[in-house]
């Protein structure tokens, strides 16, 4: 399935963006906001979604625009991968989620792990770094550009602990994949992953 309206959209609103934050011009200023509200409505149509929400979530954003970070762990145990089972759509992951502010990457993973998880990381290795609109990806649509970190991590200790956000906590071996939480991780990622724990010396994959 082809979306380039969604990667049309995102463009224009990154133009918007940017020309909100460093424009002085009045009468640029309201092109811009025109802008933005054509790159809403595009977004809105095509993926069904209010036109308010759409255009809220992009005023939302200021400065210059880039796409956000989201981290995901890769923690294996006899042969068996962590995964978690979303509340949202009770569909299960990699834990991880948003870099924070303030955190560089591999503390996120390691705090994202234990809050899904009740596992203690340490990162060992970063595995993949893919663009999420990236088409060979496959991952539904969704406003932001992402960029996806895949970390190898090491587990330490602790136990299995439901969150806020996680319904349950299991390993599971790559022939017991459940059905994915696809927002966050697809079917051709695992199979990577994998890859890369059987053979520790592939290089990092990234796009």
């Amino acid at each position: 399935m082809s979306y380039e309206w969604l990667e049309w959209a995102q463009q224009l609103q990154a133009i918007a963006q940017n020309g909100l934050t460093y424009s002085e011009n009045p009468f640029d200023l309201e092109r811009y906001q025109q802008l933005r509200q054509i790159a809403a409505q595009i977004m809105a149509t095509h993926s069904n979604t209010e036109f308010s929400y759409i255009l809220d979530l992009f005023n939302s954003q200021v400065g210059y625009a880039t796409p956000k970070v989201d981290v995901r762990a890769a923690v294996f145990h006899f042969d068996k991968i962590l995964l978690v089972q979303e509340k949202e759509d009770r569909c299960w992951t990699l834990p991880g989620g948003w870099a924070d502010i303030g955190e560089s990457p591999s503390q996120a993973i390691v705090r994202e792990v234990y809050e899904e998880s009740g596992y203690h990381t340490q990162v060992v290795k970063l595995l993949a770094v893919y663009d999420r609109n990236h088409s060979r990806h496959g991952h539904p649509p969704m406003a932001h550009h992402v960029y996806k970190l895949f970390f190898l991590c090491e587990l330490m200790g602790g136990m299995p602990t439901r969150s806020l956000e996680t319904e349950d906590v299991a390993f599971f071996g790559e022939l017991e994949i459940p059905k994915l939480s696809l927002t966050r991780v697809v079917p051709s990622q695992m199979t990577r992953l994998f890859e890369h724990y059987r053979n520790p010396n592939l290089q990092t994959d990234f796009d």
